[in-house]
């Protein structure tokens, strides 16, 4: 108990440090103005994933993307986001490998973060439906490893996407505990990169997996319809329904594909797209909450 109140006053104390050293000040929304970052996840983690994230930029609503440095498909994922320089770009810290029969690992030799293959961990935390020793926290993390993996996902993000401005938590994995999280905290100060974005209220939609894309675009419709003013974040994963995307799945989640295909379609819309301008939401990145 006393090692987990000292974790937590830790924590509390990293962040106010990092506000106290210089953070960012996070832009306000003027008066009776709607602002929206619509934020896609996980680009680097497949090919589909990368075509999908790359089109909901260009043709749709999507102002941000969370880029995973240890996948297999970072290069091509880093080579895109070059080639459009005002896609804004945050790392997303990864420590999981989720997917039953597509795994990566660690771009560091970090032995307390892989199971016997070499791959990260599939669950965050221990699930009573999985087979034992598939959490990240009961497998004996370290922490000093955690520190030298992240800090080598930042850095090579940085040396090949010169737009990144944050970062993000894969699965919330990298910020689960007291002690992690104080550590996101200090590489958020250190890199001068925001983690996340405090005061952002997050838009609720289509929450289930095996609603139909036509279902997602009706829903997305009503919570745009909805919005009030102020500050507001959309944060799902496009995909496309391809052989490659059909494959990726675990327990209690096989609808992948399909899903993330339905996500890409709502997010480049041209429904979705006439409520946007209609309502004059503003559309931002993360680059846009900190003007400095």
């Amino acid at each position: 108990m006393v090692r987990k109140v000292i974790g937590c006053l830790l924590a509390a104390l990293a962040v106010v440090l990092w506000l106290a050293g210089g953070g960012w000040t996070q832009t306000r929304s003027p008066q009776g103005e709607i602002k929206l970052v619509v934020r896609a996840d996980d680009i680097g983690s497949c090919h589909a994933a990368d075509l999908a994230c790359i089109k909901c930029y260009r043709e749709g609503i999507v102002r941000s993307v969370e880029v995973m440095v240890p996948c297999p498909w970072f290069n091509e994922a880093a080579k895109m986001l070059r080639e459009n320089p005002g896609y804004d770009v945050g790392v997303h810290l990864t420590l999981t490998s989720e997917w039953e029969n597509y795994k990566w690992g660690p771009i560091t030799q970090a032995p307390s973060l892989v199971d016997a293959q070499g791959n990260f961990y599939p669950m965050t935390s221990q699930r009573a439906d999985f087979p034992p020793k598939t959490g990240f926290l009961e497998c004996g993390w370290k922490i000093e490893e955690v520190e030298k993996e992240l800090r080598a996902q930042i850095e090579l993000a940085k040396k090949m996407i010169p737009q990144v401005s944050h970062l993000s938590s894969h699965m919330n994995t990298p910020t689960a505990t007291p002690q992690l999280n104080a550590l996101v905290q200090k590489l958020a100060k250190e890199y001068k990169l925001p983690i996340e974005t405090p005061g952002a209220q997050y838009v609720r939609w289509a929450a289930d997996s095996k609603a139909t894309a036509e279902q997602r675009e009706a829903a997305l419709i009503k919570a745009l319809e909805e919005l009030k003013p102020g500050v507001w974040i959309i944060v799902e994963h496009p995909g496309l329904d391809t052989p490659e995307m059909q494959g990726m799945g675990h327990k209690g989640y096989w609808e992948v594909a399909p899903h993330r295909e339905g996500v890409t379609r709502a997010f480049t819309s041209p429904k979705v797209k006439e409520v946007i301008q209609r309502r004059g939401i503003k559309l931002a990145g993360y680059h846009d909450m900190w003007p400095g």
